[in-house]
């Protein structure tokens, strides 16, 4: 998939209430869930025990750590829009973020993005992007978030 190209506040503003598009799927394998409980120190069996897992988890796999499936998503949404010309991207915020189903080890999932608003703040930009993190094969998405980044476009 092609990505849209942005370059500006006005580039931007002509997607607002439309679908963007939807990324690639990528698997998440069990080296990143580790990787994650690592750096974030979570390292609760669900995610890390694969042996125990099989026996006494309801998902009798491992299955990522929410907050890993969320941070995938900055990744997923540039394969939607490439923002060119901002000499800074920053992640704003998260708002109505719901956790809807577990991502079971090895899972592919992708995110469905639309733009729901755009507002230029003094010269920044503020898009909320909805987002659904799908999971291949599956009717129920594991996140769905508002997701709220500033661009400050030169």
């Amino acid at each position: 998939m092609n990505p849209i190209i942005i370059s500006s506040f006005d580039e931007f503003n002509q997607y607002v209430g439309k679908e963007l598009g939807v990324s690639d799927y990528i698997t998440i394998t069990q080296e990143q869930i580790n990787l994650f409980a690592d750096a974030t120190l979570d390292h609760q069996w669900i995610h890390v025990d694969e042996e125990r897992c099989k026996t006494e988890s309801p998902f009798k796999s491992t299955i990522a750590h929410g907050y890993l499936n969320l941070s995938v998503l900055p990744h997923l949404w540039e394969q939607i829009v490439e923002v060119r010309n901002s000499k800074l991207t920053v992640n704003y915020g998260i708002e109505k973020l719901r956790f809807m189903q577990a991502v079971a080890v090895n899972s592919e999932v992708r995110v469905k993005a639309k733009l729901n608003s755009l507002v230029n703040l003094r010269g920044t930009t503020k898009a909320e992007i909805y987002a659904v993190l799908e999971i291949k094969d599956s009717k129920k998405p594991a996140l769905e978030a508002n997701i709220v980044f500033l661009y400050h476009f030169v």
